[in-house]
């Protein structure tokens, strides 16, 4: 969870008076989570942020799910998805519920409007792609690798100097450090995978006095929304609080390993309101003498698995390719492929990225995945010779 965090200029106590150059007030805008009583930043703006010019609904976003219900595993390659499109407005669905929905982006367009999620925080994982997050809060650089933590309600617009691979989720709820990383005042404990050094937060604030007509698009009734602003929306002086956007990067998550085995929590990176978010990384497998480091078979009692291959290494699949994602319901047990485990014996090591997305509601497959499904992968378990799938039936 973000620490508190200043930029530009700010006057000594909040709400007091505090002027332009002109003479004239800068305008306070209260920004954060759980109306007043969640954490929260207050921006201070040349311009008032309501001064809307016109509003209309551009068009309806709806995820629609594959009508087939049979609980089986599932395995989506997105590498034979085109680019094209905006990196805010032509996401495809991949896996939804309630709670959380994961998106696939692979933009060929650069945003000229500024985006607001008002209906869901995101987390956008940038699998390739470098440039910069502009926002009201200051521009942050983006890296392959990294999380971007864009919380519901703030703007932004990305900026790419090299083509991109997103790897959306869309929480409905607050997406924070899991509770058990954290001590009883905030900070980050010793023993977590990472510490908040690792956080990249805004230290660029980019005041833009302009008026004109600025283009914001608003998600918010499961629709985008148009609104004309008469000013540049980044006309924030400066702020304060708790409530930003942050970054972390998976290469920064620093594995916790153990003598035998260590199950999938200790790999846990955020959590959201019925989901969690974890990061396989390069780590040096367990040191037992007589380890098995590959998992062992086991069902997901009360939560979908959900696995996004950031390379084409994984230590207990095969068949899968860098941009691969598999989808293990629960319901039906699951492990690694056959002749994995005896494989992993005596191994030192893996060089796997992936990250994974477990769900605590089951998720609907988006059909927008099914020209993409590789139809074997149920029974590629079965298969214990080749390359671990069965091909695929009619």
């Amino acid at each position: 969870m973000p620490i508190y965090h200043t930029l530009g200029k700010i006057p000594r106590k909040r709400h007091i008076i505090f002027r332009r150059p002109d003479g004239a007030l800068y305008a306070e805008q209260l920004v954060g989570n759980e109306g007043f009583t969640g954490p929260s930043s207050l921006l201070y703006h040349v311009y008032p942020p309501t001064t809307v010019k016109s509003a209309r609904r551009i068009r309806d976003v709806k995820y629609e799910a594959d009508p087939d219900r049979t609980l089986k595993h599932r395995h989506f390659r997105t590498a034979r998805l085109a680019r094209g499109g905006s990196p805010t407005l032509d996401r495809t669905p991949i896996l939804f519920n309630d709670d959380v929905a994961m998106l696939y982006s692979q933009p060929d367009k650069q945003d000229e409007h500024f985006y607001r999620n008002a209906q869901g925080d995101e987390v956008v994982y940038v699998a390739e792609g470098e440039g910069t997050l502009e926002t009201q809060f200051g521009n942050m650089p983006i890296a392959p690798g990294d999380y971007l933590v864009i919380h519901r309600g703030i703007l932004h617009r990305y900026v790419f100097t090299k083509p991109a691979k997103l790897l959306i989720m869309e929480s409905r709820g607050y997406v924070r450090t899991p509770s058990r990383y954290r001590n009883d005042y905030g900070q980050i404990v010793e023993g977590a995978p990472y510490s908040e050094r690792d956080f990249k937060v805004p230290r660029e604030l980019v005041t833009r006095d302009e008026k004109g007509d600025f283009q914001i698009i608003v998600k918010q009734y499961n629709g985008l929304n148009e609104f004309i602003l008469d000013h540049h929306p980044c006309d924030v002086v400066g702020w304060d609080g708790m409530f930003y956007p942050w970054a972390f990067n998976i290469n920064d998550f620093e594995p916790i390993v153990g003598r035998v085995h260590q199950p999938p929590p200790v790999h846990q990176t955020f959590q959201g309101d019925g989901f969690v978010i974890c990061s396989f990384c390069p780590r040096p497998f367990d040191f037992h003498p007589e380890a098995i480091p590959a998992p062992y078979n086991h069902s997901n009692v009360d939560s979908d698995e959900v696995i996004f291959y950031a390379s084409s290494e994984f230590m207990s699949r095969k068949g899968i390719e860098y941009g691969s994602i598999t989808h293990h319901p629960d319901g039906i047990p699951h492990g690694p492929h056959p002749g994995r485990t005896e494989a992993s014996i005596g191994a030192k090591g893996t060089d796997e990225l992936a990250v994974m997305m477990d769900s605590f509601r089951p998720l609907r497959v988006a059909k927008a995945m099914l020209p993409i499904e590789d139809a074997g992968y149920q029974t590629s378990w079965f298969n214990a010779s080749g390359d671990g799938f069965s091909p695929p039936t009619s």
